[in-house]
């Protein structure tokens, strides 16, 4: 059995949880997500926590039964805490300002890039160089911050004024030699 998937969820306070057919929706102070259950799994919300079982052990759903425990987790975390993706923009000239809902970003194209961030996500540019990804659902913070990122990713080169283009602020470069000539 799976060991992540077998660990009930306790449910914080503020938070509803309600099972209803095969969706799972989670309520709380910063918003509410829902989620469909996948086939052969059930979830049940039994003395203030969620527990997530499986009906049978086929390999599909002893894949799925810790993968869906830790999504239900990662819900009640969203509508609780939220979360967040901090993007730093390396280069000469490369910057990032807000218009609106709308992140425009200078990335040494002979055009500005623009992104219209999905429903539920906020964006906040902090600095010129810093643009950071908010939302309570984890998965799109992480796809749109994905997003962000290729538009420019890092060169791994090493150049006078420093790697260019876009990294996650957390996120460490194996920087290589730039090019030498003969």
């Amino acid at each position: 059995m799976s060991r992540v998937g077998r660990k009930p969820i306790p449910i914080p306070q503020g938070v509803q949880v309600t099972v209803e057919g095969n969706v799972v929706r989670v309520k709380g102070p910063k918003g509410q997500l829902e989620r469909t259950i996948p086939a052969g799994l059930e979830v049940a919300v039994e003395d203030g926590q969620v527990v997530v079982r499986r009906q049978d052990d086929e390999r599909q759903r002893r894949a799925l039964h810790g993968l869906f425990r830790t999504l239900v987790a990662n819900m009640i975390t969203g509508v609780t805490q939220g979360y967040e993706r901090s993007l730093t923009l390396e280069g000469a000239g490369y910057r990032a300002s807000k218009q609106g809902r709308k992140l425009v970003m200078s990335l040494g194209y002979s055009h500005p890039v623009e992104y219209v961030p999905p429903e539920g996500i906020e964006i906040e540019v902090p600095a010129a160089n810093t643009v950071v990804v908010r939302g309570i659902d984890k998965e799109l913070v992480g796809n749109v911050a994905a997003t962000i990122r290729a538009k420019r990713p890092l060169s791994r080169f090493r150049y006078a004024d420093g790697p260019r283009g876009i990294r996650y602020t957390d996120e460490r470069v194996a920087l290589r030699p730039a090019k030498t000539g003969k």
